[in-house]
């Protein structure tokens, strides 16, 4: 799995031509929000796929294996077990990187060189949910690759702002590399959570290797737009904060960075760090700033000088 990540940082960094097949057409600019546009709008998949991997089941102390409804039918995920202590409590929906609507062992410790179990939510004492999406291990539909999926994320949060030890008012979205990109897709789309932190996301899907994108019909430029967060960056609803280390993806980040005009998006390059470095010192300073993030409004704001101490540079 690692390997496959990496393979998405450096194809989306080399903008690859598309893996499915013929140019992509140019792209078109958009005004209306990335809701209006996939109104109406029924996506034509290139491939019918499936995970059918069957769902690990997490040890006890660390997270509780559940379903949740999506529009697609019950979806499997992890969330973090009810202490039942009567304190509610914040809580992050995390999406992984790479083949990101499958979950698997997010428990197990992992080295701070490349932990992408974002352990550091759960160990501040933050809610977790990890949700598999459409078409992942033995989910119902298919594999969308980043336009339906929005949806199950979604329905994830009504899921979690249910739970008995969740702030319903407090519930943000984190995600890393193409779990990155789609919770960009999601800031872009809905004003449903709190804050959105994205990791490594890519500015144009047509940029991944055809593992990422086997669904998404590359010749067809809508199909790719409405799942290319560069394209929609007028459109976040919520403070989105964008990371990425200067050794790994940056030019996707500077490139969103350099045309967002909406106060809402924040970008920042992360000297010191790589495409997995960054996770670990990062998504710790971020759960100490969700705790204090207690206000009507979310007062969560990074700067450069701490975000280099927090990855000792």
């Amino acid at each position: 799995m690692k390997h496959a990540f990496l393979l998405v940082a450096v194809l989306v960094v080399a903008g690859c031509k598309p893996p499915n097949g013929g140019p992509v057409a140019e792209p078109t600019d958009y005004t209306g929000s990335l809701a209006e546009a996939r109104k109406g709008f029924v996506t034509r998949l290139a491939r019918q796929s499936k995970a059918n991997e069957p769902v690990p089941t997490p040890p006890a102390w660390a997270y509780k294996k559940v379903e949740y409804d999506s529009p697609v039918g019950k979806l499997a995920a992890y969330v973090t077990p009810n202490p039942k202590d009567g304190y509610k409590r914040p809580a992050i929906i995390w999406i992984t990187g790479g083949h990101c609507n499958t979950i698997g062992d997010v428990w197990e410790a992992a080295p701070p060189s490349s932990d992408e179990t974002a352990a550091q939510y759960r160990k501040a004492g933050l809610v977790m949910m990890f949700p598999s999406l459409r078409g992942g291990n033995t989910n119902p539909g298919t594999q969308e690759n980043f336009y339906g999926e929005v949806d199950d994320v979604l329905a994830a949060a009504d899921y979690l702002a249910k739970q008995d030890h969740v702030d319903p008012k407090r519930i943000y979205l984190g995600g890393h590399s193409t779990g990155g990109t789609l919770a960009m897709l999601v800031a872009e789309y809905s004003p449903r959570f709190r804050a959105v932190f994205s990791f490594g996301p890519a500015h144009d899907i047509s940029g991944y290797p055809g593992e990422f994108v086997q669904a998404v019909n590359l010749s067809d430029r809508k199909e790719v737009d409405l799942r290319s967060p560069g394209k929609w960056l007028h459109s976040i609803q919520s403070p989105t904060f964008v990371f990425e280390g200067a050794g790994g993806n940056v030019q996707s980040l500077e490139t969103m960075a350099s045309t967002c005009t909406n106060p809402k998006g924040h970008f920042f390059t992360v000297k010191g760090a790589n495409h997995f470095n960054v996770l670990a010192p990062v998504n710790a300073l971020i759960a100490q700033k969700i705790l204090k993030d207690t206000p009507d409004e979310c007062n969560i704001a990074f700067t450069e000088a701490e975000l280099r101490q927090a990855v000792g540079k």
